[in-house]
């Protein structure tokens, strides 16, 4: 698939939170939970990332005006680069933006000691693909009776 992957702008806000709906709309049925925090979050929450996070963009021409694909966020957190929120718009998941996407976030974070993510525990898809990419499962946090937390990590770029 076409795409192309580029720094996100304030001005992208409002797509990818359309998008973060969409893509976590099937995490919302499988937990039987409309309140997880990627639905929840608004447009004000997400501008004030753009601040302090690197938001990355998969759109499907190379200038990035076209659809949005995908998205993912990171920051530094000390030695450890936390990422959150990698979406795909849900008809084009599996065929690799995923992947893209998460590789080039990694590279924005040379100085990172370790890399780290979390999903829930019945997020098949998620956990395969988190895994195939190299990182492994650190803990498991309960966060209610139907949502328990997997926490993964990879070694960086520092550690090698």
């Amino acid at each position: 698939m076409r795409h192309t992957i580029l720094p996100a702008k304030p001005a992208d806000a409002a797509d990818i939170l359309a998008l973060q709906r969409l893509a976590y709309e099937s995490e919302a049925r499988l937990y039987g939970d409309r309140t997880i925090p990627p639905l929840t979050q608004t447009l004000e929450e997400l501008r004030a990332e753009f601040e302090r996070l690197v938001i990355l963009k998969a759109a499907a021409d190379p200038a990035g005006d076209g659809p949005l694909l995908g998205s993912v966020r990171a920051g530094l957190d000390g030695v450890v680069c936390r990422v959150g929120r990698l979406i795909v718009r849900p008809e084009v998941q599996g065929r690799g933006l995923g992947t893209a996407l998460l590789a080039a976030v990694e590279e924005r974070f040379p100085t990172a000691v370790r890399f780290s993510l979390f999903t829930g525990a019945r997020s098949a898809g998620n956990l395969r693909l988190y895994q195939r990419l190299g990182y492994r499962p650190v803990r498991e946090e309960a966060v209610s009776p139907a949502l328990i937390l997997v926490f993964l990590e990879k070694p960086g770029p520092a550690a090698r």
